[in-house]
């Protein structure tokens, strides 16, 4: 399958051009970013061309594969889809719920293949714990905590801490998306956006989430870029009538992750079955996380 690759910041170069390199049934045809000189960089990286025009790119690709800001993506995913190229998106799919269910419709309208890069979706460590948490069942009470120190006043080195959207949308948005496409699977959806949702603001762009699902369990996740360095970290939890189960800590890297999209995504294409992480549950991420900004703006 030829891809496109659309954006050139960190998680281009250091996920999605190495594991479109590297993987036996794709090739990397062409590069299009904003900034040309980043474009031909990374395409001069790993083989391709660099596209000074998006649209000559998706008429030379099957696929498209973005590493871009989400309010970006989203258009640029609609004008894929409408072109007949099959999505690969990175999370979220937007920062708002219009812009989400535009892709999502594109995508129906045309008939392609979608993927949403949950990260630790695509970790068969993570994939494998899921399944054994949702045949055990029962489970009351789940907590999904991402906090990192990242926009602390203390400065990072981390790739991410420059990035504008990052800082402008807060973790609530860049890594709320993880949290709830671990609950999601083991809890059931949220059982209403209007009563089912609340949260609640902290110190810098920390949030406290609180979600009543479909399964009658509670979800809470604790969510922020701003944390102090010493109380940063991830960590999920269940508690229910088997117990207490906690998620081990991945060993698959970013590389070998958005390999598995990609298998993941030439799947859907041959057998024309949606993937988990479509489109759709990308858009139903988006819909409870604009929820939770609402709330926020609300004080409730």
């Amino acid at each position: 399958m030829r891809f496109g690759l659309l954006g050139t910041g960190p998680w281009a170069e250091l996920a999605h051009g190495p594991a479109l390199q590297a993987h036996p049934e794709a090739e990397l045809v062409g590069v299009w970013g904003r900034r040309p000189e980043a474009a031909a960089d990374i395409a001069g990286r790993f083989g391709a061309r660099p596209y000074a025009d998006v649209d000559a790119l998706l008429a030379d690709c099957d696929a498209v594969a973005v590493a871009l800001p989400p309010d970006v993506q989203a258009p640029l995913a609609v004008r894929a889809a409408r072109a007949g190229r099959h999505l690969l998106l990175d999370k979220p799919v937007a920062t708002t719920a219009a812009a989400a269910r535009e892709v999502a419709g594109a995508v129906a309208e045309s008939k392609v293949a979608s993927v949403v890069f949950f990260t630790l979706r695509f970790r068969p460590e993570t994939v494998r714990w899921i399944e054994e948490q949702r045949a055990a069942g029962g489970w009351q009470l789940g907590r999904a905590d991402w906090l990192s120190s990242i926009h602390d006043s203390g400065g990072s080195d981390s790739p991410f801490a420059v990035s504008p959207w990052r800082r402008e949308k807060g973790g609530l948005w860049d890594v709320g998306p993880h949290a709830l496409s671990v609950l999601l699977p083991l809890l059931g959806d949220v059982a209403d956006l209007e009563g089912s949702v609340a949260a609640v603001a902290g110190p810098g762009d920390l949030v406290q989430l609180a979600l009543r699902h479909t399964s009658g369990a509670v979800g809470t996740c604790a969510l922020g870029h701003t944390a102090a360095p010493a109380a940063a970290g991830t960590a999920v939890e269940l508690r229910g009538a088997a117990g207490t189960a906690v998620m081990p800590e991945g060993k698959t890297d970013a590389v070998a992750a958005f390999g598995s999209a990609v298998d993941a995504l030439l799947d859907s294409v041959r057998t024309g079955r949606a993937h988990p992480c479509d489109i759709r549950f990308g858009l139903r991420v988006t819909e409870i996380l604009a929820a939770a900004q609402d709330r926020l703006g609300a004080g409730r």
